[in-house]
């Protein structure tokens, strides 16, 4: 079995990267963090066992990186220095300055687990993975907003026409401003090959269309869950297609995922998910996901 490759962003969840936050995230200055009022790093790092002991249930093998008080509080977030594809990772940049030396983390884990690194954006490039999601095995959506730049866009558009992948970009509305953190995985969650939770009053017209030329079905997520959470509600990972984690104390957005005829499992993020602006999508980076 091979032991990288996503190309389906719901299907099984067979090998991933996460790091467990510990001593930079309790040494982390909210401020400069951009963390919310309700920030509470110990609270926080057991929420963050209880997701990990989801994804461990669900059969993944997860890849640790060590937070060894490198003071880098976002790490946690393992989903935005890269981007794996079916060949092999690309390195990207984010555009959160405080989270660039995030990436040199990421290429030793790829290193030591085998895994080909086809490229990395540079330069000015930006590109975070929150805003880049399969369509499908030839399609890749970008999002084009402040974590995400035009140089970063056409750098991997190039590295990934190698491929045969089609890179396809829509500009993201502005939304809470310049430091917030919103991704086009703030507004789209796969959650099967022809289903997708979606905040649509944020949606680019552009990238509706498509998705309804795929022929993906749309749940809309509720409006008063979207803005109560800033947008974490809708960040749905799904463990296979139809089987969900998603944060708890959002019963309107679980009982639309449920009747549209997913599963879904919850834990309590409102320490470490929603002041620190990332969801569970967030909290993994993908290296292998199975097609069967």
């Amino acid at each position: 079995m091979a032991e990288f490759g996503v190309r389906d962003m719901s299907a099984p969840l067979k090998r991933v990267l996460m790091r467990r936050p510990a001593k930079s995230l309790i040494d982390a200055d909210a401020a400069t963090w951009h963390y919310g009022a309700a920030f509470d790093a110990e609270k926080a790092i057991r929420q963050y066992g209880d997701f990990a002991n989801l994804v461990e249930q669900s059969g993944a093998e997860i890849l640790w990186i060590e937070d060894r008080g490198d003071g880098l509080a976002d790490a946690m977030f393992t989903q935005d220095p890269l981007l794996m594809t079916p060949h092999g990772a690309v390195l990207l940049r984010p555009g959160k300055i405080e989270r660039r030396k995030e990436v040199a983390l990421h290429e030793a884990a790829c290193k030591k687990a085998g895994i080909p690194i086809l490229g990395r954006i540079d330069g000015f490039g930006t590109v975070e993975g929150g805003d880049v999601v399969w369509l499908d095995v030839e399609t890749l959506l970008i999002g084009r907003g402040l974590r995400t730049n035009d140089e970063g866009i056409a750098q991997l558009a190039t590295i990934l026409s190698a491929q045969g992948v089609d890179a396809l970009s829509y500009d993201l509305p502005l939304w809470n401003g310049d430091d917030a953190c919103f991704h086009l995985s703030s507004i789209v969650s796969p959650l099967r090959r022809d289903l997708a939770l979606v905040f649509a009053p944020l949606l680019p017209v552009a990238l509706y269309q498509i998705l309804q030329e795929w022929g993906i079905s749309l749940v809309e997520a509720p409006a008063d869950e979207f803005h109560a959470s800033n947008g974490v509600s809708l960040q749905v990972l799904a463990l296979k297609p139809g089987e969900l984690v998603m944060l708890s104390g959002y019963p309107k957005t679980q009982a639309a995922l449920e009747t549209a005829g997913c599963t879904v499992q919850t834990f309590e993020g409102d320490a470490l998910c929603v002041p620190c602006e990332g969801g569970p999508t967030g909290l993994v980076c993908p290296l292998l996901r199975s097609a069967g």
